[in-house]
């Protein structure tokens, strides 16, 4: 594996492994998005996702990760990020961040998706319909040539456009034996930065995390739910991508949600 300013570039064999272990996420999270109704406990999709890691014979990758106790992480509502499955019903009109990854072979997948539970607000739907964009916008971005702040600036310039805001204190990551490795991909452009040139064999985790109102967030007193500091309802996405040699690969994309041809 050849590193460059740090970062790992994995070759053809690791990202065959990488393509396998976020296709079985991208699975997992297929099913789970089944199961997403009002009345369904969250801790319901937790025993899901653990159900289909025994199937594929896969060991969850955030399940004791510095300390985190379940396997999925579920954000409700104004929940931005690691939130935690529990006894709570999911009701009519909220809306629900799943965020999974596995370890397969020895390297990892990751990927989060949004979704509305039931009948949900305009304003609701609107919010996952940026997050979402985001993603896609930020992906077009990274291809070899750019420069790793081309993400960044795209997602911000597109996320403030449309009046929402993007989180800053949780940013995207490089991925493959590590769940984070370099380079941090925030999804937004610091005032100081030295940027980064985009290069074949870079795997990456585009995710943005998008809120209606600001930006700023508290954790919560388990120590790891982050929720909006104005209470305004957060969403999240995230691919993890790979740059080939034939272009950029999503490698977790749902053919349930983005069907063939989406790759950049």
């Amino acid at each position: 594996m050849k590193k460059f300013l740090g970062i790992y570039l994995k070759n053809e064999k690791e990202i065959n492994i990488l393509r396998e272990a976020n296709r079985i996420v991208s699975i997992i999270l297929d099913a789970l998005q089944e199961k997403i109704c009002p009345g369904i406990k969250t801790l319901e999709l937790e025993e899901i996702a653990l159900t289909w890691c025994s199937r594929f014979d896969v060991k969850p990758a955030f399940l004791g990760y510095r300390g985190f106790p379940y396997a999925l992480c579920c954000s409700v509502n104004d929940q931005v990020v690691h939130g935690f499955p529990s006894e709570r019903y999911l009701e009519e009109g909220d809306i629900v961040s799943l965020d999974f990854g596995i370890i397969y072979q020895g390297f990892y997948g990751d990927s989060a998706r949004t979704f509305p539970v039931g009948n949900i607000s305009p304003t609701s739907q609107q919010l996952i319909d940026v997050a979402r964009n985001a993603l896609d916008i930020g992906i077009r971005s990274a291809v070899v040539g750019n420069q790793l702040y081309d993400i960044s600036r795209s997602i911000q310039s597109y996320v403030e456009g449309e009046g929402c805001s993007v989180v800053k204190r949780f940013v995207g990551h490089g991925i493959g034996r590590s769940l984070h490795e370099k380079p941090e991909i925030p999804n937004f452009v610091p005032q100081r930065y030295t940027d980064i040139p985009l290069k074949t064999g870079m795997v990456l985790a585009i995710e943005p995390m998008v809120t209606a109102g600001r930006d700023e967030v508290e954790i919560l007193p388990d120590r790891w739910t982050a929720i909006t500091k104005d209470r305004s309802l957060a969403a999240h996405f995230e691919h993890t991508i790979a740059l080939t040699s034939n272009g950029t690969e999503i490698l977790s994309r749902s053919h349930a949600e983005y069907g063939q041809g989406r790759d950049s």
